[in-house]
């Protein structure tokens, strides 16, 4: 059996890459490993954030509740990916859901855990939501261009 150590997978998931030691530190003490099989909820739109996913394999969708067609996939992300942003707002609720559509293989973070850690250290915390800013820039860029896609394709859509 070869045991990895959790701070060497942390450094290599590019979200952290060049991450400060003593932020790496903060960040594995707040980390866990997480498997989850194809089919499985990772998170529910509307429950509480109180996670977010760095996904090492796998791919995971993401799928927002349209009644009554029933879930509309929005976007999927796998390996190298950040999955949640909705832990950093509050009131710290899913605005989506997010399904493994392969197996999974992730680090799940303590959400509670790293905004106190925040807090505590605002160099940290600026690191840290620096991060997540850029992370949100390049998902709406990637929303827009789908988005664009969408109107033409159906430029009845567009009106």
């Amino acid at each position: 059996m070869n045991i990895e150590n959790l701070s060497e997978i942390l450094r290599q998931h590019p979200f952290l890459a060049d991450l400060p030691e003593d932020h790496m530190a903060i960040i594995t003490g707040c980390a866990l490993n997480a498997h989850f099989t194809e089919g499985s909820m990772l998170i529910r739109e509307g429950e509480i954030a109180d996670k977010f996913f760095l996904l090492r394999s796998g791919r995971v969708t993401l799928e927002m509740d349209m009644p009554p067609r029933g879930s509309l996939r929005i976007q999927t992300v796998g390996p190298g990916e950040v999955l949640g942003w909705s832990w950093l707002i509050s009131p710290y609720r899913w605005h989506f859901s997010a399904r493994a559509v392969a197996d999974v293989r992730a680090i799940a973070l303590d959400a509670e855990c790293l905004r106190t850690k925040c807090q505590k250290d605002h160099d940290f915390g600026y690191v840290i939501l620096d991060r997540f800013v850029r992370l949100m820039e390049d998902r709406l860029q990637a929303t827009r261009l789908q988005l664009l896609d969408l109107a033409l394709l159906s430029p009845e859509v567009a009106r």
